[in-house]
Formats: C-alpha cells, sequence, structure tokens
C-alpha cells in the first residue's frame, strides 16, 4: 500500500510538470525571472489544474516520508520523469523511442544507487539541528549560480540550469519537509506556528516553484525536466548526510555503487534531454501562441501579406503604347 502510495504520487507530480510547462512555454522571453510570470500563469487553467496535480503529489509524497525509508521513496518518486514521458507522447504527437524511456529507467536507478548508498536514520530518531543548516545556504549559492549562469544564455541552456537551480531548491525543500515531520512526531500542530521549519519549507516552495516556471518557459520540457529530476534527489542526499545524520559508507563497494548512480544519473538526463515526444510539447505551444503583430495581439496564426497588385499599363486600343 505505501508503494502503490509513492507511485501515485509520482504520477501525480508527472502530470503536473506537464501541465504546467504546456501553459509556461507560451510565456515571452522577457518575462524570465520575472514574478509577473506567476500572476500570468495564475489565470490559466490548465497551469491551475496542472498545479493542483502537483500539490495532490508533494501531500502523497510528504505521507510516503513518514511511512517509508527515504532510500525508497526518492527513486519511487524520481519515476515521476517516466510518467511525463508517457502523458508528453499523446499531447506532443511524437514516437517515443526506447531510448528516452531507458534513459528515464537509468536516471531512476542512479538515483536508487545513491540512495542505497547511504544509510538513513528513522523520522523522530534524526537531528537535524539547526547548526548543520548552513549546508542549505551553500547548495542554495549554487542553484543561484546555475540560474544567473542560465541567465545569461538562451533557450535549451538556459532552461536546463534554470531547471538546475530549481532542483536543487526542491531538494532543500525535501529537507525540511523532513525536519516539519519530526517536529509534528514530537510536538502537536499547532507548535509549527512557533518553529522555523515550516516557515523555511513555504519560502523554498515558492521560490522553487518560481524557478520551476521560469525553467518550462525557457525551452522544452527534455532541457528542464531531467536537471530537477537529477539535481532535487542529489541536494537531499547531502542534506541527509550533513544536517540529518544520514551515514554513508567509504569502502571499495558503497563507492561503486555511489559512482554508478551518479554516471547513472549523467547518462539518464542525457537521454532524456534528446527526448522528441518533450521537445514536441514546445512545437504545440508556438503553433497555438499568439502571433503578437496581429490586430490587439489576439491573432491565432500566422499573417499572410497579400499579394501586391500586378502593374499593368494600357495602351490605346490600337495597341500602341500610351506616353
Amino acid at each position: 500500500m505505501n508503494y502503490a502510495v509513492t507511485l501515485v504520487a509520482a504520477l501525480l507530480l508527472g502530470v503536473g510538470f506537464v501541465l504546467q510547462q504546456y501553459a509556461a512555454e507560451q510565456e515571452p522571453e522577457s518575462r524570465f525571472l520575472s514574478l509577473r510570470i506567476l500572476t500570468d500563469l495564475l489565470r490559466k487553467p490548465r497551469w491551475l489544474l496542472g498545479i493542483g496535480s502537483m500539490v495532490a503529489g508533494q501531500l502523497l509524497a510528504a505521507w510516503s516520508l513518514g511511512h517509508l525509508e527515504l532510500t525508497l521513496v526518492e527513486p519511487l518518486l524520481t519515476t515521476y520523469l517516466v510518467f511525463a514521458l508517457v502523458l508528453a507522447v499523446p499531447m506532443s504527437r511524437q514516437a517515443v523511442r526506447w531510448a528516452e524511456v531507458g534513459g528515464a529507467v537509468v536516471l531512476c536507478a542512479g538515483v536508487a544507487l545513491l540512495s542505497l548508498s547511504r544509510s538513513t536514520k528513522p523520522i523522530g530518531l534524526s537531528f537535524g539541528s539547526f547548526s548543520h543548516w548552513p549546508w542549505a545556504a551553500v547548495i542554495a549559492g549554487v542553484a543561484f549560480i546555475a540560474v544567473q549562469t542560465g541567465h545569461r544564455r538562451r533557450g535549451h541552456i538556459r532552461a536546463t540550469l534554470t531547471g538546475l537551480g530549481a532542483g536543487l531548491v526542491f531538494g532543500i525543500q525535501d529537507a525540511l519537509t523532513r525536519q516539519t515531520l519530526e517536529i509534528l512526531q514530537k510536538h502537536p500542530f499547532t507548535y509549527l506556528f512557533t518553529f522555523w521549519p515550516p516557515y523555511c519549507l513555504l519560502a523554498t516552495g515558492i521560490v522553487g516553484l518560481w524557478l520551476m516556471q521560469n525553467a518550462f518557459s525557457s525551452g522544452p520540457l527534455r532541457a528542464s525536466l531531467p536537471t530537477i529530476a537529477a539535481g532535487e534527489p542529489v541536494a537531499g542526499i547531502i542534506l541527509g548526510i550533513v544536517v540529518f545524520g544520514d551515514r554513508i559508507q567509504i569502502s571499495t563497494g558503497p563507492l561503486a555503487i555511489e559512482a554508478g548512480g551518479i554516471a547513472a544519473l549523467i547518462v539518464g538526463v542525457v537521454l532524456v534531454a534528446r527526448s522528441s515526444a518533450f521537445g514536441g510539447l514546445r512545437k504545440i505551444s508556438d503553433t497555438i501562441r499568439p502571433d503578437p503583430a496581429s490586430p490587439a495581439g489576439h491573432g491565432t496564426g500566422p499573417q499572410v501579406r497579400p499579394a501586391s497588385p500586378r502593374r499593368q499599363v494600357r495602351g490605346p486600343a490600337s495597341g500602341e503604347e500610351g506616353g
């Protein structure tokens, strides 16, 4: 039952990401890293549906974190990449290739290997000391550098780097979720309002959501979603070790597993990034995007320039050219 709930959470996350990207792709490039991108998207029913699906998935994921080991939850949740790929196929009308599905599976396997290489403490037994949380600021700094570097680029590179920043921020959010669940196990619900993690959790979630929408608006889903899927568990694993006391074994076997996990993450990101299904979503958005040159910005297709009338020179009835 617990595993089924986690897979349903991954399904809802995948559906939510595809719907959000479908709507965010229509935002103009001038809105990149502007708060207005969120205010615009709030008026789009498809985006709101995607947000609802994602929130439902995150709630189920939080439930899974409280009932399953983190080493099992992380790889199961990463399968949202597979679900997103399956959903993108009918929406983009592109045939799915085995390399793309294989890439998603390899990426999930990489997350599983990295999770298995460490031992986690059950929620309620880990310490989550505040003195170790500055490591989250280090990860946030890496995310900031990635986003700013992407700001100087365009297209796929911008989407990839911004997606990486969003994934790292979501990894911090996962660790804050874990800290909040620890508080709930020891104190009543009202105690949350007197402690700092819930507020940081809310702020981190908003920043991560904002960065993700900017990544979605910058390029096709294949450019942003793989780095989101890879960055989130990596940040979560780092914080699990330095904040919650998760242990990582330093010996030949575990180190080989860790190296294999990192290699699988890289290979999976590259394979999924070449997905024609994810790329096809951008073509649909480009097709339905209104033409700014049309009257009142409401054109529904490319403008067709009328043919220039042919200039005719009429002569007298006798056929002589007129002067």
